[in-house]
Protein backbone atom coordinates (compact mmCIF):
# COMPACT_ATOMS: atom_id res chain seq x y z
CA UNK A 1 0.00 0.00 0.00
CA UNK A 2 1.52 3.52 -0.83
CA UNK A 3 0.31 7.00 -0.07
CA UNK A 4 -0.83 7.36 -3.48
CA UNK A 5 -3.30 4.27 -3.27
CA UNK A 6 -4.60 5.40 -0.25
CA UNK A 7 -4.98 9.40 -1.73
CA UNK A 8 -7.18 7.28 -4.39
CA UNK A 9 -9.27 4.87 -2.01
CA UNK A 10 -9.91 8.66 -0.20
CA UNK A 11 -10.56 10.51 -3.02
CA UNK A 12 -13.17 7.92 -4.65
CA UNK A 13 -14.81 7.78 -1.24
CA UNK A 14 -15.31 11.85 -0.79
CA UNK A 15 -16.49 12.01 -4.43
CA UNK A 16 -19.18 9.62 -3.98
CA UNK A 17 -20.11 10.50 -0.30
CA UNK A 18 -19.80 14.08 -1.93
CA UNK A 19 -22.24 13.43 -4.78
CA UNK A 20 -25.29 10.91 -2.96
CA UNK A 21 -25.26 13.54 0.23
CA UNK A 22 -25.33 16.41 -2.64
CA UNK A 23 -27.80 14.66 -4.30
CA UNK A 24 -29.99 14.27 -1.31
CA UNK A 25 -30.19 17.62 0.24
CA UNK A 26 -31.11 19.17 -3.38
CA UNK A 27 -34.23 16.85 -3.10
CA UNK A 28 -34.78 18.65 -0.15
CA UNK A 29 -33.97 22.22 -1.15
CA UNK A 30 -35.85 21.97 -4.03
CA UNK A 31 -39.00 20.58 -2.61
CA UNK A 32 -38.67 23.07 -0.35
CA UNK A 33 -38.35 25.81 -2.45
CA UNK A 34 -41.18 24.48 -4.79
CA UNK A 35 -43.71 24.91 -2.16
CA UNK A 36 -42.85 28.95 -1.35
CA UNK A 37 -40.88 27.43 1.72
CA UNK A 38 -37.40 29.79 3.03
CA UNK A 39 -34.23 27.41 2.68
CA UNK A 40 -31.97 29.17 4.99
CA UNK A 41 -28.70 27.42 4.64
CA UNK A 42 -27.90 24.78 2.29
CA UNK A 43 -24.87 22.31 3.49
CA UNK A 44 -22.36 19.24 1.83
CA UNK A 45 -20.48 18.57 5.11
CA UNK A 46 -20.14 19.62 8.13
CA UNK A 47 -17.93 22.30 9.98
CA UNK A 48 -15.35 23.66 10.19
CA UNK A 49 -16.34 25.06 6.36
CA UNK A 50 -14.20 25.54 3.73
CA UNK A 51 -16.06 28.14 1.45
CA UNK A 52 -19.77 29.27 1.02
CA UNK A 53 -21.71 31.56 -1.12
CA UNK A 54 -25.44 33.42 -0.88
CA UNK A 55 -27.72 33.47 -3.88
CA UNK A 56 -30.99 34.95 -3.26
CA UNK A 57 -32.03 33.69 0.44
CA UNK A 58 -29.72 30.80 1.04
CA UNK A 59 -26.52 30.13 1.96
CA UNK A 60 -24.46 27.36 0.20
CA UNK A 61 -21.48 26.08 1.86
CA UNK A 62 -19.07 22.85 1.76
CA UNK A 63 -17.70 21.51 4.73
CA UNK A 64 -14.21 19.90 5.68
CA UNK A 65 -16.17 16.77 7.04
CA UNK A 66 -17.54 15.00 4.61
CA UNK A 67 -20.12 12.27 6.79
CA UNK A 68 -23.23 14.32 5.95
CA UNK A 69 -25.30 17.18 5.17
CA UNK A 70 -28.15 19.46 5.80
CA UNK A 71 -30.52 21.56 4.22
CA UNK A 72 -31.99 24.73 7.09
CA UNK A 73 -35.39 25.40 6.37
CA UNK A 74 -37.04 28.44 8.10
CA UNK A 75 -39.67 26.81 10.57
CA UNK A 76 -38.47 23.55 11.17
CA UNK A 77 -36.62 21.69 14.25
CA UNK A 78 -33.65 20.13 13.02
CA UNK A 79 -30.45 18.43 13.88
CA UNK A 80 -29.57 22.42 14.67
CA UNK A 81 -32.14 22.65 17.18
CA UNK A 82 -32.52 26.21 16.55
CA UNK A 83 -36.37 26.54 18.50
CA UNK A 84 -35.79 30.57 19.13
CA UNK A 85 -38.00 31.03 15.74
CA UNK A 86 -40.78 28.39 17.29
CA UNK A 87 -41.84 30.76 19.86
CA UNK A 88 -42.98 33.13 17.73
CA UNK A 89 -46.44 33.53 14.78
CA UNK A 90 -46.14 31.00 12.26
CA UNK A 91 -44.97 32.73 8.83
CA UNK A 92 -46.46 31.70 5.85
CA UNK A 93 -42.68 30.78 4.09
CA UNK A 94 -41.96 28.65 7.10
CA UNK A 95 -41.85 24.80 7.57
CA UNK A 96 -44.25 24.71 9.66
CA UNK A 97 -47.07 26.83 8.48
CA UNK A 98 -47.50 24.76 5.38
CA UNK A 99 -50.08 21.90 5.04
CA UNK A 100 -48.93 18.44 6.32
CA UNK A 101 -49.05 16.53 2.91
CA UNK A 102 -46.36 19.29 1.32
CA UNK A 103 -44.16 19.32 4.79
CA UNK A 104 -44.21 15.22 3.88
CA UNK A 105 -42.94 15.61 0.40
CA UNK A 106 -40.00 17.98 1.36
CA UNK A 107 -39.31 15.35 4.09
CA UNK A 108 -39.42 12.55 1.51
CA UNK A 109 -37.34 14.35 -1.67
CA UNK A 110 -33.99 13.33 -0.49
CA UNK A 111 -35.29 9.59 0.06
CA UNK A 112 -37.03 9.98 -3.30
CA UNK A 113 -33.79 11.44 -5.35
CA UNK A 114 -31.35 8.65 -3.62
CA UNK A 115 -33.55 6.43 -5.09
CA UNK A 116 -33.49 7.90 -8.31
CA UNK A 117 -30.11 8.11 -8.70
CA UNK A 118 -29.16 4.52 -7.31
CA UNK A 119 -31.56 3.26 -10.74
CA UNK A 120 -29.97 5.03 -13.04
CA UNK A 121 -26.54 4.61 -11.85
CA UNK A 122 -27.66 0.43 -11.97
CA UNK A 123 -29.12 1.13 -15.27
CA UNK A 124 -26.34 2.70 -16.96
CA UNK A 125 -23.40 0.21 -15.42
CA UNK A 126 -25.71 -2.51 -16.85
CA UNK A 127 -26.09 -1.34 -20.15
CA UNK A 128 -22.46 -0.24 -20.14
CA UNK A 129 -20.54 -2.99 -18.45
CA UNK A 130 -22.84 -5.83 -19.21
CA UNK A 131 -22.04 -8.62 -17.06
CA UNK A 132 -18.71 -10.92 -16.87
CA UNK A 133 -19.17 -14.28 -15.26
CA UNK A 134 -17.76 -17.68 -14.93
CA UNK A 135 -20.60 -20.11 -16.12
CA UNK A 136 -22.07 -23.13 -14.24
CA UNK A 137 -20.19 -25.51 -16.97
CA UNK A 138 -17.08 -24.24 -16.14
CA UNK A 139 -17.34 -23.91 -13.22
CA UNK A 140 -18.00 -27.22 -13.07
CA UNK A 141 -15.83 -28.91 -16.14
CA UNK A 142 -13.01 -29.82 -13.95
CA UNK A 143 -14.82 -29.63 -10.53
CA UNK A 144 -14.66 -27.10 -8.00
CA UNK A 145 -11.34 -25.82 -5.80
CA UNK A 146 -12.31 -26.29 -1.95
CA UNK A 147 -10.37 -23.42 -0.27
CA UNK A 148 -10.26 -22.49 3.49
CA UNK A 149 -13.69 -21.67 3.69
CA UNK A 150 -15.27 -24.39 1.37
CA UNK A 151 -13.52 -26.60 3.24
CA UNK A 152 -14.67 -25.96 6.35
CA UNK A 153 -18.48 -25.96 5.80
CA UNK A 154 -17.49 -29.97 3.51
CA UNK A 155 -16.67 -29.17 -0.15
CA UNK A 156 -14.00 -30.91 -1.48
CA UNK A 157 -11.57 -30.45 -4.48
CA UNK A 158 -13.66 -32.15 -7.32
CA UNK A 159 -16.61 -31.53 -5.83
CA UNK A 160 -19.55 -30.53 -8.72
CA UNK A 161 -22.12 -28.12 -7.32
CA UNK A 162 -24.95 -28.90 -9.33
CA UNK A 163 -27.79 -26.78 -7.55
CA UNK A 164 -28.48 -24.29 -4.70
CA UNK A 165 -31.67 -24.89 -2.69
CA UNK A 166 -32.74 -27.47 -5.13
CA UNK A 167 -32.73 -24.77 -7.76
CA UNK A 168 -30.53 -24.61 -10.95
CA UNK A 169 -27.83 -21.89 -11.50
CA UNK A 170 -26.21 -19.71 -13.96
CA UNK A 171 -23.24 -18.27 -12.72
CA UNK A 172 -20.62 -18.73 -10.19
CA UNK A 173 -21.62 -15.82 -8.31
CA UNK A 174 -25.13 -17.57 -7.64
CA UNK A 175 -23.61 -19.38 -5.50
CA UNK A 176 -22.98 -16.63 -2.87
CA UNK A 177 -26.22 -14.75 -3.77
CA UNK A 178 -27.31 -12.98 -0.67
CA UNK A 179 -30.96 -14.31 -0.82
CA UNK A 180 -28.50 -17.71 -0.46
CA UNK A 181 -26.41 -16.46 2.25
CA UNK A 182 -29.22 -15.08 4.68
CA UNK A 183 -31.76 -17.54 3.85
CA UNK A 184 -32.28 -20.07 6.84
CA UNK A 185 -31.77 -24.12 5.67
CA UNK A 186 -29.86 -23.19 2.31
CA UNK A 187 -27.89 -25.96 1.37
CA UNK A 188 -25.66 -26.82 -1.67
CA UNK A 189 -26.19 -29.71 -4.10
CA UNK A 190 -22.71 -31.85 -4.76
CA UNK A 191 -21.87 -34.29 -7.16
CA UNK A 192 -19.20 -36.33 -5.39
CA UNK A 193 -17.78 -39.51 -7.10
CA UNK A 194 -21.27 -40.38 -8.80
CA UNK A 195 -23.66 -39.55 -5.88
CA UNK A 196 -25.57 -36.64 -5.02
CA UNK A 197 -24.89 -34.85 -1.35
CA UNK A 198 -26.54 -32.05 0.17
CA UNK A 199 -23.61 -29.33 1.79
CA UNK A 200 -25.92 -27.04 4.45
CA UNK A 201 -24.95 -23.77 3.98
CA UNK A 202 -23.61 -22.11 7.59
CA UNK A 203 -25.80 -19.09 9.02
CA UNK A 204 -22.69 -17.47 9.78
CA UNK A 205 -21.12 -17.81 6.44
CA UNK A 206 -21.81 -14.38 4.85
CA UNK A 207 -19.78 -13.26 8.02
CA UNK A 208 -16.96 -15.14 6.94
CA UNK A 209 -16.52 -14.22 3.60
CA UNK A 210 -16.58 -10.87 4.70
CA UNK A 211 -13.90 -11.21 7.16
CA UNK A 212 -10.92 -9.06 5.68
CA UNK A 213 -8.64 -10.99 7.83
CA UNK A 214 -9.42 -14.37 6.09
CA UNK A 215 -7.75 -14.48 3.32
CA UNK A 216 -8.46 -18.52 2.05
CA UNK A 217 -11.34 -17.86 0.13
CA UNK A 218 -14.28 -19.78 -0.29
CA UNK A 219 -14.36 -22.07 -3.78
CA UNK A 220 -12.65 -21.42 -7.41
CA UNK A 221 -13.04 -23.05 -10.84
CA UNK A 222 -10.49 -26.17 -11.14
CA UNK A 223 -8.55 -25.38 -14.47
CA UNK A 224 -5.45 -25.93 -15.95
CA UNK A 225 -2.89 -23.18 -16.41
CA UNK A 226 0.37 -21.99 -18.18
CA UNK A 227 2.90 -19.49 -17.15
CA UNK A 228 1.63 -16.32 -18.84
CA UNK A 229 4.45 -13.95 -17.70
CA UNK A 230 6.83 -13.31 -14.93
CA UNK A 231 7.48 -11.02 -12.16
CA UNK A 232 11.16 -9.42 -11.90
CA UNK A 233 13.40 -10.16 -9.43
CA UNK A 234 11.30 -13.29 -7.87
CA UNK A 235 12.05 -16.68 -7.73
CA UNK A 236 10.63 -18.20 -11.13
CA UNK A 237 12.69 -15.67 -13.40
CA UNK A 238 15.56 -16.15 -11.23
CA UNK A 239 15.41 -20.01 -11.52
CA UNK A 240 14.82 -19.96 -15.50
CA UNK A 241 11.39 -20.40 -15.88
CA UNK A 242 9.65 -18.58 -19.09
CA UNK A 243 5.95 -17.41 -20.22
CA UNK A 244 4.50 -20.39 -22.11
CA UNK A 245 5.78 -23.29 -19.23
CA UNK A 246 3.45 -25.62 -17.85
CA UNK A 247 4.37 -26.80 -14.09
CA UNK A 248 3.98 -30.12 -14.19
CA UNK A 249 5.76 -31.18 -10.54
CA UNK A 250 6.37 -29.26 -7.36
CA UNK A 251 8.91 -30.81 -4.89
CA UNK A 252 7.79 -34.51 -6.32
CA UNK A 253 4.13 -34.10 -6.41
CA UNK A 254 2.55 -34.09 -9.82
CA UNK A 255 0.78 -31.17 -10.81
CA UNK A 256 -2.54 -30.58 -13.10
CA UNK A 257 -4.91 -27.64 -11.49
CA UNK A 258 -3.81 -24.25 -10.75
CA UNK A 259 -5.30 -25.22 -7.36
CA UNK A 260 -2.86 -28.26 -6.75
CA UNK A 261 -0.21 -25.66 -7.28
CA UNK A 262 -1.07 -23.07 -5.05
CA UNK A 263 -1.82 -25.49 -2.42
CA UNK A 264 1.88 -27.09 -2.58
CA UNK A 265 3.65 -23.42 -2.37
CA UNK A 266 1.89 -23.26 1.20
CA UNK A 267 3.47 -25.95 2.46
CA UNK A 268 7.21 -24.79 1.24
CA UNK A 269 6.99 -21.11 2.01
CA UNK A 270 10.53 -19.36 2.40
CA UNK A 271 12.29 -22.68 0.87
CA UNK A 272 13.95 -23.16 -2.58
CA UNK A 273 11.92 -26.55 -4.51
CA UNK A 274 12.63 -28.62 -7.04
CA UNK A 275 10.38 -28.15 -10.11
CA UNK A 276 9.54 -29.11 -13.50
CA UNK A 277 8.22 -27.44 -16.56
CA UNK A 278 7.43 -28.38 -20.45
CA UNK A 279 8.38 -26.25 -22.66
CA UNK A 280 8.37 -26.17 -26.43
CA UNK A 281 11.88 -26.30 -28.18
CA UNK A 282 12.07 -24.11 -31.58
CA UNK A 283 10.55 -27.35 -33.27
CA UNK A 284 7.89 -27.22 -31.92
CA UNK A 285 8.11 -30.08 -29.64
CA UNK A 286 8.12 -30.34 -25.56
CA UNK A 287 10.98 -30.80 -23.42
CA UNK A 288 11.08 -31.41 -19.92
CA UNK A 289 12.90 -28.92 -17.62
CA UNK A 290 13.53 -29.35 -13.81
CA UNK A 291 14.90 -26.44 -11.83
CA UNK A 292 15.60 -25.34 -7.99
CA UNK A 293 12.61 -22.56 -7.70
CA UNK A 294 13.40 -20.12 -4.16
CA UNK A 295 9.49 -19.55 -3.04
CA UNK A 296 8.92 -16.47 -1.29
CA UNK A 297 7.43 -16.49 2.47
CA UNK A 298 3.91 -15.23 1.07
CA UNK A 299 3.85 -18.49 -0.74
CA UNK A 300 4.69 -17.15 -4.10
CA UNK A 301 7.12 -18.31 -6.79
CA UNK A 302 6.59 -15.13 -9.22
CA UNK A 303 4.43 -15.29 -12.41
CA UNK A 304 1.28 -14.45 -13.55
CA UNK A 305 -0.89 -17.71 -14.42
CA UNK A 306 -2.94 -17.78 -18.10
CA UNK A 307 -6.26 -20.18 -18.43
CA UNK A 308 -7.66 -21.79 -21.17
CA UNK A 309 -10.54 -20.16 -20.71
CA UNK A 310 -12.38 -16.72 -20.55
CA UNK A 311 -15.24 -15.99 -18.07
CA UNK A 312 -18.57 -15.47 -20.32
CA UNK A 313 -19.53 -12.36 -21.52
CA UNK A 314 -22.85 -10.68 -22.05
CA UNK A 315 -23.78 -7.29 -23.16
CA UNK A 316 -27.20 -6.03 -22.38
CA UNK A 317 -29.44 -2.86 -24.82
CA UNK A 318 -31.02 -0.12 -23.64
CA UNK A 319 -34.02 -1.65 -22.94
CA UNK A 320 -33.02 -4.31 -21.21
CA UNK A 321 -31.01 -2.53 -18.57
CA UNK A 322 -34.06 -0.36 -17.98
CA UNK A 323 -35.75 -3.43 -16.71
CA UNK A 324 -32.33 -5.30 -14.88
CA UNK A 325 -31.08 -1.58 -14.11
CA UNK A 326 -34.26 -1.08 -11.50
CA UNK A 327 -34.40 -4.83 -10.47
CA UNK A 328 -30.69 -4.95 -9.27
CA UNK A 329 -31.05 -1.72 -7.37
CA UNK A 330 -34.12 -2.79 -5.32
CA UNK A 331 -32.55 -5.96 -4.73
CA UNK A 332 -29.88 -4.36 -3.09
CA UNK A 333 -32.59 -2.77 -0.47
CA UNK A 334 -34.30 -6.39 -0.60
CA UNK A 335 -30.80 -7.42 1.20
CA UNK A 336 -30.25 -5.05 3.47
CA UNK A 337 -33.40 -5.34 4.82
CA UNK A 338 -33.16 -9.11 5.21
CA UNK A 339 -29.31 -8.48 6.83
CA UNK A 340 -30.86 -5.89 9.61
CA UNK A 341 -33.52 -8.86 9.85
CA UNK A 342 -31.26 -11.42 10.80
CA UNK A 343 -29.18 -9.00 12.78
CA UNK A 344 -31.95 -8.15 14.96
CA UNK A 345 -32.88 -12.18 15.40
CA UNK A 346 -29.45 -12.84 16.67
CA UNK A 347 -28.19 -14.74 13.66
CA UNK A 348 -25.82 -11.83 12.57
CA UNK A 349 -23.00 -10.06 14.14
CA UNK A 350 -23.29 -6.18 14.11
CA UNK A 351 -19.96 -6.38 14.83
CA UNK A 352 -19.18 -8.47 11.50
CA UNK A 353 -21.72 -7.33 9.68
CA UNK A 354 -21.82 -2.85 10.15
CA UNK A 355 -18.79 -0.98 8.47
CA UNK A 356 -18.56 2.32 9.41
CA UNK A 357 -17.22 5.15 6.63
CA UNK A 358 -13.61 3.52 7.39
CA UNK A 359 -14.70 0.18 6.22
CA UNK A 360 -16.86 1.35 3.08
CA UNK A 361 -14.13 4.01 2.34
CA UNK A 362 -11.67 0.62 1.73
CA UNK A 363 -14.32 -0.89 -0.70
CA UNK A 364 -13.07 1.48 -3.31
CA UNK A 365 -9.51 -0.01 -3.41
CA UNK A 366 -6.37 1.53 -3.68
CA UNK A 367 -7.02 1.96 -7.59
CA UNK A 368 -9.28 3.90 -9.61
CA UNK A 369 -11.47 1.74 -11.46
CA UNK A 370 -14.76 3.48 -12.75
CA UNK A 371 -17.21 0.22 -12.74
CA UNK A 372 -15.84 -0.01 -8.72
CA UNK A 373 -16.88 3.28 -8.36
CA UNK A 374 -20.28 4.05 -10.04
CA UNK A 375 -20.83 0.25 -8.42
CA UNK A 376 -20.55 1.13 -5.22
CA UNK A 377 -22.46 4.66 -5.45
CA UNK A 378 -25.24 3.22 -6.72
CA UNK A 379 -25.21 0.58 -4.21
CA UNK A 380 -25.05 3.45 -1.64
CA UNK A 381 -27.55 5.68 -2.84
CA UNK A 382 -30.20 2.90 -2.58
CA UNK A 383 -28.78 2.20 1.23
CA UNK A 384 -28.90 5.81 1.90
CA UNK A 385 -32.65 6.18 0.65
CA UNK A 386 -33.14 2.86 3.25
CA UNK A 387 -31.42 4.20 6.32
CA UNK A 388 -32.74 7.22 6.04
CA UNK A 389 -36.53 6.07 5.50
CA UNK A 390 -35.91 4.48 9.28
CA UNK A 391 -38.40 5.86 12.19
CA UNK A 392 -35.59 7.12 14.16
CA UNK A 393 -35.83 10.89 15.02
CA UNK A 394 -33.69 13.06 13.60
CA UNK A 395 -33.41 11.04 10.25
CA UNK A 396 -35.99 11.69 7.55
CA UNK A 397 -38.01 8.87 8.17
CA UNK A 398 -38.71 10.12 11.95
CA UNK A 399 -40.21 13.40 10.53
CA UNK A 400 -41.75 11.15 7.77
CA UNK A 401 -43.62 8.98 10.67
CA UNK A 402 -44.68 12.56 12.61
CA UNK A 403 -46.31 13.65 9.46
CA UNK A 404 -48.09 10.54 8.37
CA UNK A 405 -49.18 10.34 12.45
CA UNK A 406 -50.24 14.13 11.56
CA UNK A 407 -52.06 13.44 8.49
CA UNK A 408 -53.95 10.32 9.65
CA UNK A 409 -55.25 11.85 12.93
CA UNK A 410 -55.68 15.23 12.39
CA UNK A 411 -53.24 16.18 15.33
CA UNK A 412 -49.89 17.76 15.00
CA UNK A 413 -47.37 16.71 17.79
CA UNK A 414 -46.01 19.74 20.27
CA UNK A 415 -43.20 21.22 19.35
CA UNK A 416 -41.90 20.82 22.76
CA UNK A 417 -42.26 16.73 21.81
CA UNK A 418 -40.70 17.49 18.03
CA UNK A 419 -37.59 18.97 19.75
CA UNK A 420 -37.29 16.04 22.46
CA UNK A 421 -37.64 13.58 20.20
CA UNK A 422 -35.16 15.15 17.97
CA UNK A 423 -32.58 15.42 20.43
CA UNK A 424 -33.22 11.39 21.43
CA UNK A 425 -32.66 10.40 17.83
CA UNK A 426 -29.60 12.36 17.62
CA UNK A 427 -28.23 10.70 20.62
CA UNK A 428 -28.89 7.43 19.02
CA UNK A 429 -27.41 8.21 15.45
CA UNK A 430 -24.18 9.13 17.51
CA UNK A 431 -24.00 6.19 19.45
CA UNK A 432 -24.56 4.39 16.00
CA UNK A 433 -21.68 6.34 14.67
CA UNK A 434 -19.39 5.94 17.71
CA UNK A 435 -20.23 1.92 17.53
CA UNK A 436 -19.37 1.61 13.27
CA UNK A 437 -16.68 3.74 13.55
CA UNK A 438 -14.65 2.33 16.53
CA UNK A 439 -15.61 -0.98 14.71
CA UNK A 440 -14.07 -0.39 11.64
CA UNK A 441 -11.01 0.31 13.86
CA UNK A 442 -11.03 -3.00 15.58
Amino acid sequence: MDILGVLVMIGQFVLALSILIGVHEAGHLLAAKAFGMRVEQFSIGFPPKIFSFKYGETVYSLGCIPLGGFVKISGMIDESLDTKQMSEEPKPYEFRAKPAWQRLIVMMGGIIVNVIIGVIVFIFITFLYGDSYISKDDLNANGIAALGIGEEIGLKDGDKIVSVNGRDYEKMKDLLAYDVLLSDNSYYEVERNGEIIQIPIPIDLIEKLSDEDNEEGFISFRTTFWVDSVEENMGAINAGIKKGDKIVSVAGSPIHYYDEFRQVLQDYKGEKIPVEVVRKNKAGQEETHSMDVQIRDDGRMGFIAGYPFEPTHVSYSFGESLVLGPKRAFQSVFVTVKAFGRMFQGKLDPRKSLKGPFGIMQQFGYEWNWFRFWSLTGLLSMILAFMNFLPIPALDGGHVAFLSYEIVSGRKPSDKFLENAQKVGMVILLLLMVFVIFNDFL
